[in-house]
């Protein structure tokens, strides 16, 4: 019988996370921590990223003087901090001068999926739902279609929709009509 080696991965708290990036252990790397762990994130695709730049430009034109409309910065859960393409936060924007927005500061968050749809899906929803973050859409870029998720319990949402065309109205802000077709163009 050969000898089974267990091997054993570090986990990384929040502030060793922190204090690493003050380190500039990470400053050249594309990296977000993902349930402990820094996970190398995959390079955006010209598409990805007007996709994603886009929709915020959009989301900030709708929810004026509403919502903080971030793109591609980092938020703070409790042993996570992803990099969603785009999060809906409270406003005023100063409150995150010194921190990054944590879930309670979390209207929805948005990410553009082109090659990275199975771990949008499994993964960082299962992240968001722990988190209590009560909207996440998932812009499926390849089926042309966005993925909106809600109600989450025990680390998953309960409620999936998914929309090809029209309008979606966010839970957070039921007088607003998000065009899908805006979204996804």
């Amino acid at each position: 019988m050969g000898d089974s080696i267990v091997k054993t991965l570090a986990k990384w708290s929040i502030d060793e996370y922190h204090r690493m990036i003050q380190a500039g252990v990470l400053c050249d790397r594309n990296v977000e921590l993902l349930e402990g762990e820094i996970i190398e994130m995959s390079p955006e695709t010209p598409i990805h990223y007007n996709t994603a730049k886009r929709g915020s430009k959009y989301l900030e034109e709708l929810l004026a003087n509403q919502a903080e409309v971030r793109f591609n910065g980092p938020i703070t859960l409790a042993n996570s901090e992803p990099e969603p393409d785009i999060a809906i936060v409270r406003l005023p924007d100063s409150t995150y001068n010194n921190r990054h927005p944590k879930p309670e500061d979390i209207f929805w968050l948005i990410e553009v999926a082109n090659t990275s749809l199975k771990k949008d899906l499994e993964l960082k929803a299962s992240i968001y739902a722990d988190a209590q973050i009560q909207e996440y859409w998932i812009l499926d870029l390849s089926a042309q279609q966005i993925i909106v998720l809600r109600n989450p319990q025990d680390k998953q949402y309960t409620q999936e929709q998914i929309i090809q065309a029209g309008i979606i109205t966010p839970l957070a802000f039921p007088n607003i009509q998000v065009s899908v077709q805006i979204l996804l163009n």
